[in-house]
């Protein structure tokens, strides 16, 4: 999309000149919490490169596909919420690794107590299918 510096912060002007857009149209997605720049102690509003990337995602889907604001604010708080569930799950995937390494690598001498899924009831043995007559059985 734009061309822009290396890092840094960028005001209104710069960055509506940057994407060929009114400065009102970059309130108007900050009015509907969809863009929170900063602001500094004179409260002029400065865009960090995370601004610019989620403007540059709100312009795409605006221009590109045609989704209008509040749709636009559906599928952010929707992109949000998946992030924050990848987080989650990368968390707990995590967690059952190591659970599973650690009790691989320290196998207790009775094997219920070191399943990685403990027994609450000792199975017994299936009962023999076939069995081999006793002496008195083959006299008959």
């Amino acid at each position: 999309m734009a061309k822009r510096k290396k890092a840094g912060a960028y005001m209104i002007s710069a960055v509506a000149e940057m994407y060929g857009i009114h400065p009102q149209t970059l309130r108007l997605y900050e009015r509907e919490g969809l863009l929170k720049p900063s602001r500094t102690e004179g409260n002029t509003r400065m865009y960090t490169d995370e601004d610019l990337e989620r403007l540059e995602f709100i312009l795409s889907l605006a221009r590109e596909l045609g989704v209008n604001i509040s749709g636009i604010a559906i599928i952010l708080q929707m992109r949000a919420r998946m992030e924050e569930m990848q987080l989650q799950m990368q968390g707990f995937v995590s967690y059952i690794s190591k659970e599973i390494m650690a009790r691989a690598y320290n196998v207790p001498a009775d094997p219920e107590k070191g399943a990685i899924i403990p027994m609450r009831h000792r199975v017994p043995p299936p009962a023999a299918t076939h069995t081999v007559p006793k002496e008195k059985d083959k006299k008959r």
